[in-house]
Protein backbone atom coordinates (compact mmCIF):
# COMPACT_ATOMS: atom_id res chain seq x y z
CA UNK A 1 0.00 0.00 0.00
CA UNK A 2 1.26 3.50 -0.74
CA UNK A 3 2.02 5.74 2.22
CA UNK A 4 0.39 8.84 0.75
CA UNK A 5 -3.25 8.09 1.59
CA UNK A 6 -3.37 11.13 3.83
CA UNK A 7 -2.86 13.38 0.81
CA UNK A 8 -5.69 11.84 -1.21
CA UNK A 9 -9.01 13.67 -0.81
CA UNK A 10 -11.06 10.77 -2.20
CA UNK A 11 -10.37 7.12 -1.32
CA UNK A 12 -11.75 3.92 -2.85
CA UNK A 13 -12.03 1.96 0.37
CA UNK A 14 -13.70 -1.07 -1.22
CA UNK A 15 -11.10 -1.55 -3.94
CA UNK A 16 -8.25 -1.02 -1.49
CA UNK A 17 -9.66 -3.69 0.84
CA UNK A 18 -9.25 -6.34 -1.86
CA UNK A 19 -6.02 -4.99 -3.39
CA UNK A 20 -3.10 -7.44 -3.19
CA UNK A 21 0.55 -6.44 -3.06
CA UNK A 22 1.27 -8.03 -6.46
CA UNK A 23 -1.46 -6.15 -8.33
CA UNK A 24 0.65 -3.11 -9.21
CA UNK A 25 -1.32 -2.21 -12.36
CA UNK A 26 -4.61 -2.39 -10.44
CA UNK A 27 -3.20 -0.17 -7.70
CA UNK A 28 -2.22 2.44 -10.28
CA UNK A 29 -5.76 2.42 -11.66
CA UNK A 30 -7.15 2.94 -8.16
CA UNK A 31 -4.81 5.85 -7.54
CA UNK A 32 -5.65 7.40 -10.92
CA UNK A 33 -9.39 7.20 -10.24
CA UNK A 34 -9.02 8.66 -6.73
CA UNK A 35 -7.11 11.61 -8.12
CA UNK A 36 -9.41 12.08 -11.11
CA UNK A 37 -12.53 12.39 -8.95
CA UNK A 38 -11.00 15.51 -7.39
CA UNK A 39 -8.95 16.94 -10.27
CA UNK A 40 -10.64 15.80 -13.50
CA UNK A 41 -14.25 14.66 -13.11
CA UNK A 42 -14.60 13.74 -16.79
CA UNK A 43 -11.67 11.33 -16.60
CA UNK A 44 -13.21 9.68 -13.53
CA UNK A 45 -16.00 8.20 -15.68
CA UNK A 46 -13.46 6.58 -18.00
CA UNK A 47 -11.42 5.23 -15.11
CA UNK A 48 -14.43 3.92 -13.16
CA UNK A 49 -15.37 1.76 -16.14
CA UNK A 50 -11.76 0.66 -16.62
CA UNK A 51 -11.43 -0.38 -12.97
CA UNK A 52 -14.42 -2.72 -13.16
CA UNK A 53 -13.17 -4.13 -16.48
CA UNK A 54 -9.82 -4.92 -14.87
CA UNK A 55 -11.53 -6.63 -11.94
CA UNK A 56 -13.61 -8.83 -14.26
CA UNK A 57 -10.66 -9.78 -16.45
CA UNK A 58 -8.50 -10.56 -13.42
CA UNK A 59 -11.12 -12.83 -11.87
CA UNK A 60 -11.81 -14.65 -15.14
CA UNK A 61 -8.07 -15.21 -15.62
CA UNK A 62 -7.68 -16.38 -12.01
CA UNK A 63 -10.37 -18.98 -12.62
CA UNK A 64 -8.90 -20.21 -15.88
CA UNK A 65 -11.48 -18.69 -18.22
CA UNK A 66 -10.80 -16.65 -21.35
CA UNK A 67 -12.61 -13.51 -22.47
CA UNK A 68 -13.04 -11.81 -25.82
CA UNK A 69 -10.87 -8.84 -26.62
CA UNK A 70 -13.92 -6.92 -27.87
CA UNK A 71 -16.23 -7.70 -24.96
CA UNK A 72 -18.00 -4.66 -23.56
CA UNK A 73 -18.27 -4.20 -19.81
CA UNK A 74 -21.84 -5.57 -19.38
CA UNK A 75 -20.80 -8.83 -21.04
CA UNK A 76 -17.61 -9.00 -18.98
CA UNK A 77 -19.61 -8.55 -15.79
CA UNK A 78 -22.20 -11.13 -16.82
CA UNK A 79 -19.54 -13.74 -17.61
CA UNK A 80 -17.71 -12.97 -14.36
CA UNK A 81 -20.86 -13.39 -12.29
CA UNK A 82 -21.59 -16.67 -14.08
CA UNK A 83 -18.18 -17.98 -12.96
CA UNK A 84 -18.63 -16.99 -9.32
CA UNK A 85 -20.58 -18.60 -6.50
CA UNK A 86 -22.33 -15.61 -4.98
CA UNK A 87 -23.89 -17.13 -1.86
CA UNK A 88 -22.63 -19.47 0.89
CA UNK A 89 -23.08 -23.22 0.56
CA UNK A 90 -26.54 -24.17 1.73
CA UNK A 91 -28.25 -21.03 0.41
CA UNK A 92 -28.12 -21.95 -3.27
CA UNK A 93 -31.43 -23.84 -3.21
CA UNK A 94 -33.34 -21.25 -1.18
CA UNK A 95 -35.85 -19.67 -3.59
CA UNK A 96 -36.17 -16.43 -1.63
CA UNK A 97 -32.41 -15.99 -1.38
CA UNK A 98 -32.02 -16.78 -5.07
CA UNK A 99 -34.63 -14.19 -6.03
CA UNK A 100 -33.00 -11.54 -3.83
CA UNK A 101 -29.66 -12.37 -5.37
CA UNK A 102 -31.12 -12.11 -8.86
CA UNK A 103 -32.38 -8.59 -8.09
CA UNK A 104 -29.02 -7.65 -6.59
CA UNK A 105 -27.18 -8.87 -9.67
CA UNK A 106 -29.67 -7.01 -11.84
CA UNK A 107 -28.90 -3.85 -9.89
CA UNK A 108 -25.19 -4.38 -10.42
CA UNK A 109 -25.69 -4.79 -14.14
CA UNK A 110 -27.81 -1.62 -14.25
CA UNK A 111 -25.10 0.25 -12.37
CA UNK A 112 -22.46 -0.96 -14.82
CA UNK A 113 -24.61 -0.03 -17.81
CA UNK A 114 -25.05 3.43 -16.34
CA UNK A 115 -21.28 3.74 -15.93
CA UNK A 116 -20.80 2.78 -19.56
CA UNK A 117 -23.29 5.40 -20.73
CA UNK A 118 -21.73 8.09 -18.55
CA UNK A 119 -18.31 7.16 -19.88
CA UNK A 120 -19.53 7.42 -23.49
CA UNK A 121 -21.18 10.82 -23.00
CA UNK A 122 -19.08 12.44 -20.27
CA UNK A 123 -15.72 10.64 -20.36
CA UNK A 124 -12.75 12.98 -20.70
CA UNK A 125 -10.70 10.59 -22.85
CA UNK A 126 -13.36 8.51 -24.59
CA UNK A 127 -14.56 10.92 -27.30
CA UNK A 128 -13.69 14.37 -28.59
CA UNK A 129 -16.12 17.16 -27.65
CA UNK A 130 -16.92 20.76 -28.40
CA UNK A 131 -14.17 22.88 -26.87
CA UNK A 132 -16.81 24.87 -24.95
CA UNK A 133 -18.91 21.92 -23.75
CA UNK A 134 -19.96 21.77 -20.10
CA UNK A 135 -19.28 18.53 -18.25
CA UNK A 136 -20.52 16.96 -15.04
CA UNK A 137 -18.53 17.73 -11.93
CA UNK A 138 -17.22 16.08 -8.77
CA UNK A 139 -20.71 15.19 -7.44
CA UNK A 140 -21.45 12.90 -10.39
CA UNK A 141 -17.83 11.69 -10.56
CA UNK A 142 -18.08 10.49 -6.96
CA UNK A 143 -21.24 8.55 -7.82
CA UNK A 144 -19.49 6.74 -10.69
CA UNK A 145 -16.38 6.04 -8.58
CA UNK A 146 -18.36 4.80 -5.56
CA UNK A 147 -20.47 2.52 -7.78
CA UNK A 148 -17.35 1.03 -9.36
CA UNK A 149 -15.76 0.68 -5.91
CA UNK A 150 -18.74 -1.28 -4.57
CA UNK A 151 -18.87 -3.59 -7.59
CA UNK A 152 -15.12 -4.31 -7.49
CA UNK A 153 -15.20 -5.06 -3.77
CA UNK A 154 -18.18 -7.42 -4.13
CA UNK A 155 -16.68 -9.31 -7.07
CA UNK A 156 -13.30 -9.88 -5.43
CA UNK A 157 -14.82 -10.85 -2.08
CA UNK A 158 -17.02 -13.45 -3.76
CA UNK A 159 -14.03 -14.62 -5.78
CA UNK A 160 -11.80 -15.07 -2.71
CA UNK A 161 -14.49 -16.32 -0.32
CA UNK A 162 -15.76 -19.05 -2.61
CA UNK A 163 -12.62 -20.29 -4.31
CA UNK A 164 -12.64 -22.06 -7.64
CA UNK A 165 -11.95 -25.77 -7.64
CA UNK A 166 -8.71 -27.36 -8.79
CA UNK A 167 -5.60 -25.42 -9.78
CA UNK A 168 -6.97 -23.43 -12.70
CA UNK A 169 -6.77 -20.28 -10.61
CA UNK A 170 -3.76 -17.99 -10.57
CA UNK A 171 -1.09 -19.12 -8.13
CA UNK A 172 0.02 -16.56 -5.53
CA UNK A 173 3.32 -17.50 -3.91
CA UNK A 174 2.64 -16.01 -0.48
CA UNK A 175 -0.67 -17.93 -0.20
CA UNK A 176 1.09 -21.32 -0.46
CA UNK A 177 3.21 -21.19 2.69
CA UNK A 178 2.86 -24.86 3.64
CA UNK A 179 3.84 -26.06 0.16
CA UNK A 180 6.73 -23.57 -0.03
CA UNK A 181 8.07 -24.72 3.33
CA UNK A 182 7.86 -28.34 2.11
CA UNK A 183 10.04 -27.47 -0.89
CA UNK A 184 12.49 -25.48 1.22
CA UNK A 185 12.91 -28.30 3.74
CA UNK A 186 14.07 -30.69 1.02
CA UNK A 187 16.38 -28.40 -0.94
CA UNK A 188 19.35 -26.23 0.04
CA UNK A 189 19.09 -22.45 -0.37
CA UNK A 190 20.13 -21.04 -3.72
CA UNK A 191 23.20 -18.83 -3.38
CA UNK A 192 24.54 -16.20 -5.76
CA UNK A 193 27.67 -14.68 -4.21
CA UNK A 194 26.50 -13.31 -0.85
CA UNK A 195 22.81 -13.45 -1.77
CA UNK A 196 20.58 -16.30 -0.64
CA UNK A 197 17.15 -17.27 -2.03
CA UNK A 198 14.49 -19.76 -0.98
CA UNK A 199 14.31 -22.79 -3.33
CA UNK A 200 10.53 -22.48 -3.52
CA UNK A 201 10.76 -18.83 -4.55
CA UNK A 202 13.35 -19.60 -7.21
CA UNK A 203 11.22 -22.41 -8.66
CA UNK A 204 8.07 -20.25 -8.63
CA UNK A 205 9.73 -17.43 -10.56
CA UNK A 206 12.06 -19.39 -12.86
CA UNK A 207 9.87 -22.37 -13.87
CA UNK A 208 6.27 -21.61 -13.02
CA UNK A 209 4.95 -24.68 -14.90
CA UNK A 210 7.20 -27.01 -12.90
CA UNK A 211 6.09 -25.32 -9.68
CA UNK A 212 2.43 -25.86 -10.62
CA UNK A 213 3.00 -29.51 -11.58
CA UNK A 214 4.79 -30.16 -8.30
CA UNK A 215 1.94 -28.49 -6.42
CA UNK A 216 -0.58 -30.79 -8.14
CA UNK A 217 1.43 -33.85 -7.09
CA UNK A 218 1.79 -32.48 -3.56
CA UNK A 219 -1.96 -31.94 -3.21
CA UNK A 220 -2.76 -35.37 -4.66
CA UNK A 221 -0.39 -37.08 -2.22
CA UNK A 222 -1.78 -35.02 0.64
CA UNK A 223 -5.33 -36.03 -0.30
CA UNK A 224 -4.25 -39.69 -0.55
CA UNK A 225 -2.75 -39.55 2.95
CA UNK A 226 -5.95 -38.02 4.34
CA UNK A 227 -8.05 -40.76 2.75
CA UNK A 228 -5.72 -43.47 4.06
CA UNK A 229 -5.83 -42.05 7.56
CA UNK A 230 -9.62 -41.92 7.43
CA UNK A 231 -9.79 -45.51 6.18
CA UNK A 232 -7.48 -46.70 8.97
CA UNK A 233 -9.63 -45.02 11.62
CA UNK A 234 -12.76 -46.63 10.20
CA UNK A 235 -11.07 -50.07 10.28
CA UNK A 236 -9.96 -49.61 13.90
CA UNK A 237 -13.48 -48.69 14.94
Amino acid sequence: MPDNLGRIEFILHGAREVLTAEAVHFERQILALEEAVVDNAGLAFDLAKTLVESACKTILTDRGHTYGGNWELPKLLKETLNRLRLVPEGCENDAEVSESLRRTVGGLQTTIQGLCELRNTQGFASHGKDAYSTQLDIVQARLAARAADAVVNFLFRAHHSYSSTGLSQRLVYRELNEFNEWIDEQNPPTRIFSLEYRPSEVLFNVDHAAYRDLLVSYKQEDQFNIEQESANKTTEE
